[in-house]
Order: C-alpha cells, then sequence, then structure tokens
C-alpha cells in the first residue's frame, strides 16, 4: 500500500521525473490486486521453474543452435517442453492458493473488487448464508481436486531420466 497509495512511492517518482503533473490512482484497482497477488505468489512458479531448469541439458539447447533453429524455436521445441512438469507445478502452487485469496483483494482492492474467497467468506460473515458458503467452498475445493486430478494423471508413468 506503500508504493502504490497516491503519495507512494512509484506516484513520487514519477512525479519527480515530470513524467505525470498528478498522482495516478492506483491503489484499490483491479491493478492493485493483480500486483499484490503476483507479488505473493511469484516466488511459487519461481521455484519449481528453477528447479526445472536447473535440471535442463544445455547440450540440448546448442544441437539445436547447431541446426540452425532460431531462439523462438529452441525455446518452443527444446525449452518448454524439457521444463513441462516445472510450469504445470508452479501452475498448480499458484491455482490453488490464488482462487482462495481473502487478505490481498481485501486490503488491496478495498472491498470492491469481489473475488471467489471473498464471496465465500461474504456467505459465512455477513450474508449468514452457511449453505450457500459451504456450497461455494465445495465447488471450489472440486475444481482444486479436478486439477490435481488430472496433473497427477498426465504425469504419472513418466519417469525421468534427470
Amino acid at each position: 500500500m506503500f508504493i502504490i497509495r497516491d503519495e507512494g512511492l512509484i506516484n513520487n517518482i514519477l512525479l519527480r521525473m515530470h513524467v505525470i503533473d498528478k498522482p495516478i490512482v492506483m491503489l484499490y484497482t483491479n491493478f492493485a490486486i493483480m500486483l499484490g497477488l503476483l507479488y505473493s505468489f511469484l516466488p511459487f512458479m519461481v521455484l519449481p521453474l528453477y528447479s526445472s531448469l536447473e535440471k535442463l541439458d544445455f547440450r540440448l539447447v546448442e544441437a539445436g543452435q547447431d541446426l540452425y533453429a532460431t531462439r523462438f524455436k529452441v525455446l518452443w521445441r527444446i525449452i518448454i517442453p524439457v521444463s513441462k512438469p516445472g510450469i504445470i507445478a508452479g501452475c498448480l502452487l499458484v491455482f490453488i492458493p490464488a482462487l482462495g485469496a481473502y487478505v490481498t483483494p481485501l486490503i488491496l482492492g478495498g472491498g470492491t473488487h469481489l473475488m471467489i474467497g471473498d464471496l465465500i467468506a461474504q456467505q459465512f460473515g455477513t450474508g449468514r448464508n452457511w449453505p450457500l458458503g459451504s456450497a461455494q467452498a465445495l465447488i471450489l475445493m472440486a475444481a482444486v481436486l479436478v486439477a490435481l486430478y488430472f496433473y497427477v494423471r498426465n504425469s504419472s508413468g513418466k519417469i525421468n531420466h534427470g
């Protein structure tokens, strides 16, 4: 909040550099929520990607370059398929907690932007509609279980000899 508020770090820097004339409203917007969620969940994506890319045999990249593949083709045909388990694991590690994110959107969005975690919390709190809140939480949990099922199904039977 101290970085993106009207008198925050970003606005002060932009004002001093004369890029803007008046402060940009960033707090309590979708941008603020996205920035907060990115800041919160970036490590959950980076660590599996790093682990997957660390095991990459760079000789494959060199072979692709020796065969006159462009950098994009080397990325698309060699690096991404090899790091696919890390990409999928990172997506799941971000997807699961991001679905239930409650505090970040509440603080940075000012309670005006509704996300799934907020909706479920409202049903249990101010709405006093526990059956609907329970049903929403169960649907959310079922969506997570379906995602995990497809991940396990697609990754089982594949042995990594790296």
